[in-house]
């Protein structure tokens, strides 16, 4: 079987037929690529004249030309390329919605496939001085990571947009147990492709409508990381496009090292333009359970049990998902848009509860899989229902449970989007903080930031969720580009996951961010930022990787993207490397 949708058998290759077809292919994708170098090159001398010395972080300073589609048609090129300010506002927008001063874009790739990222990047590398490329999905980070300061952004989306693409470019194997995904697919569009099979990927986030080329490019988490790791951790095979334009099939066992690189390498190393995922058999329903803690050690205690921390326990592993979070009573979130899961009346009780553990509770949200072809059915997860709720040491009274189907569960923050789409506060600025805490300081950190940094003024307190829920290392890959605390067997993720909603919430919400890293800082508790940001290369060197890691990410960055083309928005390399 072929080894990739880009491999043919050799007894393809010697049907006449085929290579006849083969050769008037590779001639008309030669002929497309010559056509748009053209044009790009037109674009380079178009912005030649405005372009400056290489002084500033970012060399070039280019302002797209007037003429610039005038010319593209001129060639005889359909327009792939946009560079109108309402193309380039989008394309430098985030859902992050915070403004760091970065310049926007100066046009807008539109690929109808891979060939076109590729003649972008070796147009870009033929230039003399290197304009930045980035590839967007839905543009789901917060601080400008996915823009191309006074470059091209890749409108990654546009590949699913073709006659029939959708369709290519998603493909599930039922005998091999695996979905070719291409990297602007949505993993919502994934789990529907394969459940159609009566299969799943096994790992997820908990927000589907993102791409699976940029969860991949972090590390993608969620509650049953615990178990599968992360979604980095379940790929098969990658089809990458380096920085040097190169097109490059890779995996564990061809091309490691820029396998490696590309997950969660936060877009520095190349373009995921396929992902091979492993598929398991589905299950139908899920068991939704809310369990109420009135403090934090009952909670991550539990939490760890659930995740075999201590494989003695009689709760280890009846959850398929683990997951928690903290309510904070006096800033709305007992009434927010996730208690929806609650009737008003319980809700109350809630509300009470919280006021009597002094305005801080816990919750542990967690789910049992059941039903489908390969899995136990309803009175098998009715007794393990049982055991946990005799086991576990939530408040007693405080049990939520609701039954659903797997796919409701999966996408069940879609319903929460569309909620604050209608209210109108869903574009609104997100000034997210996620870390990464090692399992000795967790406590620690609840004290400090939930107890006290949170509670000390209800008016910046956060607007939105916050979770909390334990991680095993061992499920991760210290090959891979992501940094994860490595020093403990568990730790914790932590994400204080805020909406600025009114005036003046941005910046005060942003330095309550800071009080927390100075807090952290103070108290020498180790913590790395997931989803990270930082203002220059120094912040990401010292702070973010550390010595080794920073001397491997050196490493790949010269071997697949020595001019430091790709995803300078990042600001971790804004220059070619020397």
């Amino acid at each position: 079987m072929p080894n990739s949708p880009l491999e043919k058998s050799h007894e393809t290759q010697r049907d006449p037929s085929f290579t006849q077809a083969r050769t008037q292919m590779v001639v008309m994708n030669k002929a497309r690529e010559m056509t748009l170098i053209a044009a790009l090159f037109v674009l380079s001398c178009l912005l030649k004249t405005t372009t400056s010395p290489a002084t500033s972080a970012y060399s070039g300073a280019w302002r797209p030309a007037s003429s610039l589609l005038h010319e593209l048609c001129h060639l005889g090129v359909r327009p792939l390329i946009r560079d109108d300010a309402e193309a380039t506002a989008l394309a430098s927008a985030d859902f992050g919605n915070v403004s760091d001063a970065q310049p926007a874009a100066a046009a807008v790739l539109y690929p109808s496939c891979p060939e076109d990222i590729a003649s972008l990047l070796r147009a870009s590398c033929m230039h003399p001085s290197p304009f930045p490329v980035s590839a967007r999905g839905c543009g789901h980070s917060t601080r400008g990571q996915a823009s191309a300061p006074r470059g091209v952004v890749v409108d990654m989306l546009s590949l699913g947009c073709q006659v029939g693409g959708s369709a290519t470019r998603l493909s599930v194997s039922v005998d091999g147990r695996y979905v070719d995904a291409g990297g602007e697919q949505l993993w919502v569009d994934v789990l529907r492709a394969a459940l159609a099979h009566g299969l799943t990927p096994r790992a997820w986030t908990d927000y589907l409508h993102l791409t699976v080329g940029g969860t991949l490019s972090n590390a993608g988490i969620s509650g049953q990381a615990f178990r599968h790791g992360p979604q980095i951790s379940n790929v098969q095979e990658l089809d990458v496009i380096t920085g040097l334009g190169e097109m490059v099939t890779c995996s564990k066992e061809k091309h490691a090292d820029l396998f490696d690189a590309v997950l969660g390498g936060l877009g520095q190393f190349g373009v995921i333009t396929r992902a091979r995922i492993p598929l398991i058999p589905a299950p139908a329903r899920a068991r939704w359970v809310r369990l109420f803690y009135t403090g934090a050690a009952a909670l991550t205690g539990d939490q760890e049990r659930l995740i075999g921390v201590d494989l003695g326990t009689t709760v280890s592993g009846l959850m398929d998902y683990v997951e928690g979070s903290v309510v904070l009573a006096d800033q709305g979130q007992v009434g927010s848009w996730r208690s929806s899961f609650f009737s008003e009346a319980d809700a109350a009780r809630i509300a009470a509860l919280a006021e009597e553990a002094g305005g801080v509770l816990y919750c542990l949200e967690g789910s049992l899989y059941y039903g489908g072809a390969a899995l136990a059915g309803e009175s098998d997860v009715d007794k393990r229902l049982e055991v946990l709720l005799r086991e576990l040491r939530y408040a007693r009274g405080f049990a939520f449970v609701q039954d659903v189907s797997y796919a409701g569960f999966l996408d069940r923050v879609r319903d929460g989007e569309l909620k604050l789409r209608a209210a109108g506060l869903w574009d609104v600025p997100h000034p997210w903080l996620n870390l990464f805490l090692p399992r000795s300081r967790v406590l620690d950190f609840a004290d400090g930031v939930f107890h006290g940094i949170l509670r000390r003024d209800g008016s910046t307190g956060p607007m939105g969720p916050i979770l909390v829920y334990p991680l095993n290392r061992d499920r991760w890959d210290g090959d891979t580009s992501a940094v994860f605390p490595e020093e403990e067997e568990v730790f914790y993720t932590v994400g204080i996951l805020r909406s600025a909603v009114s005036e003046g919430d941005l910046g005060r919400l942003e330095e309550q961010n800071e009080e927390i890293l100075r807090f952290c800082e103070e108290a020498g508790i180790p913590c790395v930022q997931y989803l990270p940001y930082y203002a220059a290369q120094a912040g990401w060197e010292k702070k973010h990787f550390g010595p080794a890691k920073w001397a491997r990410l050196v490493e790949r960055k010269r071997k697949y993207d020595p001019k430091a083309i790709l995803s300078r928005g990042q600001r971790i390399f804004t220059s070619p490397l020397a």
